[in-house]
């Protein structure tokens, strides 16, 4: 690999691309928009539209598409070449500021919630210029890609963006009023930044093939556990294997060509188990770049026969996969709001910010948890991996003391102020190890920033930020409000009068101890925290009429909105419990089941052949009627689990909270029967790839 910075971002229109083809003014128009957020001025945009065309095809592209991110989960794409005809009917490559600007894909077939019927088609996608265009490279074939939102024909949502859009804009509006008032002249935009680190697995090509359950539904439905999986933790942070590295090396080059700021890559807890880290940068862009590294990251896995796995839990009794989602806040000035300093009224804005999130976690932390609700993270959140359902923040001991101490401290004044200041200023000092990491905490503080670790491998980061923006925004319109009484009273004071009442009312969502442990569970309901343990118990929290008013005051969602989003994801959860459940019989029918059929007449050849020869056979026996046993359990299993799946209701709420009880006990049910075939029958006759096989080191 040559220097990275030689081509770093070579398949983007980045800041040089459009210094090197725009206009000045058009380019100062532009960057206004991007980096101002003021509305993209109409007529640089046919420039824009011609200098990307020009770009594109000097590059090797043909076509252009606005590309997008549906509620059903990663992203969309319809292609359109850059031909069209002349007035004399001849043929010529043009992309006009109409294309550039807006696109009319047929929206029928994406789920809207009800919002509309199928025969409604309209959807519009709208650039976002907020997020680079690039290209998209398959083979040779390039295609410029323009990041976009997706609306309906009557503006209502229908994508993810839009909505993480219009929370920043609620934060920015939030967090501006209330630096005006701490007396801060210069911040003018807010910026949310964040980092996703992405973790995954990878399996041989040939290997998954024979799995049908990892083809259809990205995570095994049966296996049992090897001898050696990860308990001898040697394979975190262990030598990466010589393929994976060769592996890693094409994916970062492909990712650096992209302009995404690949930083760390390392082995994770489980074998064939992997992390990559991203350098910090702005949530949108993040956002966009974590998408695209999933795409790319399966396409170089083909060119070295692998296959990337995201599914949060591909192998039961092993580590999952998340995508910890560090985020933070600041403004144009380049201040993080959650940096510490050695500047008082900046360290007053650090507590602010603090106290802000946590009222939101305390308010509306059962939200925060919906947003990472589906049916593959319900196999992960809460198990020694992951964190826990229940929403809780860890500050680690030194800040916690810190809050303790405003939260104690009766008489505010200079001295009372100026410990304060001290204790925030030594803060980055000491954060990183005068406290433990706790890997049990859904929401971490981590020096400068928030690490939110309930995110799924295989989610889009947008609806946690999107969440995660309006907490933050719901608090900042709290301490707004309750400073704005103390009137005639110096700032600083105010907002450390107002922080000690927020620390005091959301102790409870402050957790430092072990998240796992039965009786933080049992705290945590005493407490009152919301424990959602799967998507049906999580997704009403989105209908309280708390959630809904934050929805709505903060413009990210109408009321009908919101619920149309709840039906969403009740309807794709429902969907894929369908397809696993009608996979996993399909596999017990027609190969577990055979194979047994094998076994038995293998067993009972030997049997009679032992008997006739006048040997004992009563072990053999034995073994015939294991066998024959195991062949009916599963087989009444399997016609359960039918049975199970085929029983109408009444909606689909209700279908969906029956198939996270009744019909997962009942897969549960036919696993064991089938996990226990796997551990007696033979080698030849069992018809998948078994866990020891698909963890082995590549």
């Amino acid at each position: 690999m040559a220097n990275i910075s030689d081509f770093f971002g070579e398949l983007v229109f980045n800041k040089k691309v459009m210094r090197e083809r725009l206009s000045s003014d058009t380019y100062e128009k532009l960057m206004s928009t991007i980096q101002n957020g003021s509305p993209l001025d109409d007529s640089i945009a046919e420039n824009i539209a011609h200098a990307m065309k020009e770009w594109a095809i000097s590059n090797g592209a043909t076509h252009f598409t606005h590309w997008f991110q549906p509620q059903r989960g990663g992203t969309a794409e319809k292609h359109d070449s850059f031909i069209t005809y002349t007035d004399n009917w001849e043929i010529v490559e043009r992309f006009s500021g109409k294309q550039l600007i807006q696109s009319e894909p047929d929206a029928s077939s994406f789920p809207s919630g009800g919002i509309r019927s199928t025969f409604e088609a309209r959807g519009y996608t709208a650039w976002d210029p907020t997020s680079p265009a690039f290209l998209l490279e398959t083979g040779k074939t390039k295609t410029l890609v323009i990041p976009s939102v997706f609306l309906s024909w009557t503006g209502e949502v229908l994508d993810l963006k839009t909505p993480y859009l219009r929370s920043v804009r609620s934060l920015n509006d939030a967090c501006i009023k209330l630096q005006r008032m701490l007396g801060n002249r210069m911040a003018r935009r807010i910026t949310v930044n964040c980092g996703p680190e992405q973790e995954y697995f990878v399996v041989s090509k040939k290997l998954y093939d024979s799995r049908p359950d990892l083809r259809i539904c990205g995570r095994t439905l049966f296996g049992c556990l090897p001898p050696k999986g990860q308990q001898m933790e040697d394979h975190y942070l262990g030598a990466i294997p010589e393929k994976m590295t060769k592996f890693m090396e094409t994916l970062d080059h492909e990712l650096y060509r992209r302009g995404i700021p690949a930083k760390t890559r390392h082995n994770e807890v489980s074998p064939n188990q992997f992390e990559l880290a991203v350098l910090f940068e702005d949530a949108n862009l993040a956002i966009d770049h974590n998408l695209q590294l999933m795409n790319v990251m399966k396409g170089v896995a083909e060119e070295f026969g692998l296959v990337v796995l995201l599914h949060e839990k591909p192998y039961a009794g092993l580590n999952g996969s998340g995508k910890h989602v560090n985020w933070s806040i600041g403004d144009n000035t380049g201040t993080n709001y959650l940096e510490p300093s050695a500047s008082p009224l900046k360290n007053i804005n650090f507590l602010i910010t603090l106290g802000a999130l946590m009222l939101g976690v305390d308010k509306f932390g059962g939200l925060l948890r919906a947003s990472v609700a589906d049916a593959g993270n319900d196999h992960r959140l809460g198990a020694n991996e992951a964190p826990p359902a229940i929403m809780s923040i860890y500050l680690g001991e030194y800040l916690t003391k810190l809050i303790d101490q405003i939260e104690n401290t009766d008489n505010l004044n200079e001295q009372t102020m100026a410990n304060i200041n001290l204790g925030v200023r030594n803060l980055p000092k000491i954060s990183k190890d005068y406290s433990d990491r706790n890997r049990t905490s859904p929401i971490a503080f981590t020096g400068n920033k928030f690490e939110f670790r309930a995110v799924g491998s295989s989610q889009n980061p947008a609806e946690a930020v999107t969440i995660l923006n309006q907490l933050c925004t719901y608090g900042l319109f709290t301490i707004e409000k309750r400073m704005a009484q103390n009137k005639n009273m110096d700032v600083r004071e105010s907002a450390l009068r107002v922080l000690k009442e927020v620390f005091k009312e959301t102790r409870r969502i402050r957790f430092e101890g072990n998240g796992y442990s039965e009786s933080w569970e049992e705290t945590g309901t005493r407490l009152g925290l919301p424990n959602a343990k799967n998507t049906p118990a999580a997704l009403p929290s989105y209908l309280t009429k708390d959630a809904i008013e934050l929805m709505e005051r903060t413009h990210v969602l109408t009321e009908r909105e919101v619920k149309a989003k709840v039906d969403i994801k009740l309807e794709t959860y429902v969907k894929t419990k369908e397809i696993e459940y009608k996979t996993a019989t399909n596999i017990a029918r027609t190969l577990i089941l055979p194979a047994l059929t094998k076994q038995i007449s293998l067993s009972a050849t030997a049997a009679a052949n032992m008997k006739n020869a006048g040997c004992p056979s009563e072990i053999l026996i034995e073994e015939v009627k294991t066998f024959e046993n195991l062949y009916i359990r599963i087989k009444e299993k399997t016609n359960e689990l039918e049975d199970i799946i085929s029983t109408s209701q009444n909606d689909l709420f209700s279908k969906a909270k029956f198939f996270a009880d009744k019909a997962e006990k009942a897969l549960e049910a036919l696993r064991i029967y089938v996990d226990n075939t796997e551990e007696l029958i033979a080698d030849e006759f069992w018809p998948m790839a078994k866990y020891q096989d698909l963890l082995t080191i590549l």
